[in-house]
């Protein structure tokens, strides 16, 4: 870069510089208030050693911004440049110390917590975003060393920096012609000998899943290799290609990458603590797991969430502080009105497991009732459902009360857990090993957890369990994601929001690179 040029640091800090950065910063209250703090100082445009560092540092961060998924041209580092050696007056610099501030914060923002706002591209993330405090993370800046604090910036996960190699990885996939020819078949079945054989073999060998053979069968090693790239992908791993096997085949190598920079962007929205110990629900891979200190050590199968308007899961973090034993359903009015009324109105005695409520709380008789003079308007009960083997909860509940009315809880519906795409529930989370959930969690306060758990259960009656540590919860949605060991993993799209992800990342300016050599 070219030495900016700079008078002598007196007079940067002349009268007509500090008009300039008050009347620059005056729309915006936390710069101002940064630089009034500083008595209108400069932090960018000097000659001072500190000064030059700064630019250089961030300059540098600009032109990889690219690395991080981000809009390289929102950042303008070209212009920026080109500024800086036109600013030869005082007014001049001050306009350009301020302009440097702004996208300094807009950058910090952006590879810190994100470009997007989650509510804003669809309802149903309903994340809060940690923000940093604008003139707070202005004033860390001015008093840190540049090019330490601009590294700081980014998520310092390790599924992040997977992430960055893995952007990386496939980038030079796609520069080097992606995985070849798609299969032209819709579906292969072992013992097939064909063209479309040898179009998945060599689409397996790009891969990574199948070692250079000269075989057109799909014989054994074809198999092995199905069945691997199946587990990578969230697939019943059976080695028969079938259709949603060979839709994953078939995908192509950009839309992975795509996948992979909006996981990157969905990483930096959690950019925060997790906890040491903290559940894990990962709504596109149908899994629930329990993490202590960045290890997986427990894992279930889990169903979530329709996709349908009013039933899709929400995407949220929350702390865990209780679970119930034998848990009462206190069936939500939208279900109890939707679709328990109209079977109400049909025969009174419809739905037997259920309780209505008055408002007194105490259980109404149907034979007295008519049902047809209600709606979803007006209809003045509550339906509950008393602990039991057979209750829509199951046997356990597990509780991070929140506005969404989302939990994880056993079911009676333990034939759901064998399908390959779980998604069935009304929106709470449901879980196929619920009682070894329940031991993981209450062995941190009780010597015997199973024991305490079972001679609870045996009571039949509600009881409620404090967790004496709350447990932090995150409800996430990830397509893409990394292991310590092993291949990327990919999920389909279950509800459709990766793809309003990526096409909001794209129009503010994100762009698929591909790497050639």
């Amino acid at each position: 870069m070219a030495p900016l040029i700079v008078a002598h640091p007196a007079s940067a800090q002349s009268l007509a510089f500090k008009q300039a950065v008050a009347e620059a910063a005056a729309q915006d209250r936390d710069i101002a208030a940064f630089y009034k703090e500083i008595g209108y100082k400069p932090i960018w445009t000097s000659a001072a050693r500190g000064d030059k560092k700064r630019r250089e540092a961030f300059l540098a961060a600009l032109g990889n911004a690219s690395a991080h998924g981000l809009p390289l041209d929102l950042y303008r580092p070209d212009e920026i440049s080109t500024a800086m050696r036109a600013a030869r007056t005082d007014r001049q610099r001050g306009a350009l110390e301020v302009e440097l501030s702004r996208v300094f914060l807009d950058y910090a923002r952006d590879v810190q917590t994100g470009i997007l706002t989650p509510a804003r591209v669809d309802e149903g993330l309903v994340r809060e975003v940690p923000m940093r405090p604008r003139k707070a993370t202005l004033a860390a800046f001015h008093k840190s060393s540049a090019k330490g604090f601009l590294k700081a910036l980014p998520p310092k996960s390790p599924e992040y920096a997977r992430l960055m190699k893995e952007k990386m990885r496939f980038e030079k996939l796609i520069g080097r012609g992606g995985w070849g020819d798609k299969v032209a078949a819709k579906s292969l079945k072992p013992g097939a000998s064909n063209n479309s054989v040898l179009q998945m073999r060599n689409r397996l060998i790009a891969m990574g899943y199948l070692s250079r053979t000269p075989t057109n069968s799909y014989d054994n090693a074809m198999v092995a290799a199905v069945k691997a790239f199946q587990s990578d992908h969230g697939l019943l791993n059976d080695g028969v290609a079938g259709a949603n096997t060979m839709e994953a085949i078939n995908t192509t190598a950009s839309t992975r990458l795509s996948q992979i920079v909006v996981a990157m962007e969905r990483e930096r929205w959690i950019n925060m603590p997790l906890g040491k110990r903290h559940i894990w629900v990962n709504l596109t891979d149908f899994h629930a797991r329990i993490v202590d200190n960045g290890k997986i050590t427990f894992q279930t199968r889990s169903v979530v969430g329709a996709n349908i308007a009013e039933r899709r899961t929400p995407e949220f973090s929350d702390v865990m502080d209780h679970m119930v034993i034998n848990p009462t359903w206190n069936v939500p009015r939208s279900i109890a009105t939707k679709e328990y009324l109209p079977l109400l109105k049909e025969d009174p005695f419809a739905v037997s497991n259920l309780n209505i409520i008055d408002v007194r709380g105490q259980i109404v008789s149907r034979a007295e009732m008519d049902f047809a003079e209600y709606d979803e308007t007006n209809f003045p009960y509550d339906l509950k459902e008393p602990p039991s083997q057979g209750n829509a909860l199951g046997l356990v509940k597990f509780m991070f009360p929140n506005r969404y009315n989302i939990y994880l809880h056993d079911t009676p519906a333990k034939q759901l857990f064998g399908r390959e795409k779980r998604a069935f529930s009304h929106g709470c989370v449901r879980l196929n090993d619920p009682f070894d959930f329940a031991y993981q969690l209450l062995a941190k306060q009780e010597r015997d957890p199973q024991g305490f758990f079972k001679a609870t259960l045996a009571t039949r009656t509600e009881s409620f369990v404090t967790l004496k540590e709350p447990v932090p919860v995150h409800l996430v949605y990830r397509t893409a994601f990394t292991q310590a060991k092993g291949n990327i993993q990919f999920r389909g799209d279950v509800y459709g929001r990766d793809r309003k992800i990526w096409r909001a990342l794209s129009n503010a300016g994100v762009v698929l690179s591909s790497v050639r050599g």
